[in-house]
């Protein structure tokens, strides 16, 4: 009797670590999910809504002009910012940095007041809305379009 729920337990652990580095896994080299907060990003990301932020683009260095990226706050590590990329190096921004910028340019604390952030910052590409149900999909172009312009 001992052996049978020894065994059971020891089986359960097991199955639990398992799919527990599974879980790991994916959330650290494929994506996660974030809630949002904040006004920085409206229009196109409100306080509350759900995205899918997507990890394969930042290790193959595929982070572009105009993609919303989720980055570690270069002022507290323990906390993440949501900004769209207005800058990588070579445009006036240091090797290894991009520059950040909130599309609510009059409330967004970004790259305008701490500067270019260091690539190994970045977390992830946000690539899909998720909640609200009425605005899921792919985001929107920024409402500063005149500001960014694609890479060559």
């Amino acid at each position: 009797m001992l052996y049978s729920v020894l065994g059971k337990t020891l089986g359960f652990v097991g199955f639990t670590i398992q799919y527990g580095c599974l879980a790991h896994c994916a959330f650290e080299y494929i994506g996660e999910f974030v809630m949002c907060s904040g006004p920085s990003m409206e229009p196109t990301i409100t306080n509350h809504d759900v995205v899918f932020s997507e990890r394969v683009s930042r290790h193959l260095y595929r982070i572009e002009k105009g993609d919303i990226v989720i980055a570690k706050s270069p002022f507290n590590p323990r906390m993440n910012i949501c900004k769209r990329v207005v800058g990588l190096e070579g445009d006036k921004v240091p090797r290894g940095h991009v520059w950040l910028e909130g599309d609510n340019l009059h409330n967004s604390s970004d790259s305008r007041s701490y500067g270019p952030i260091p690539y190994a910052l970045i977390r992830g590409r946000v690539c899909l809305k998720l909640w609200p149900p009425h605005s899921f999909g792919a985001l929107s172009q920024s409402p500063n379009d005149g500001r960014i312009t694609p890479s060559e």
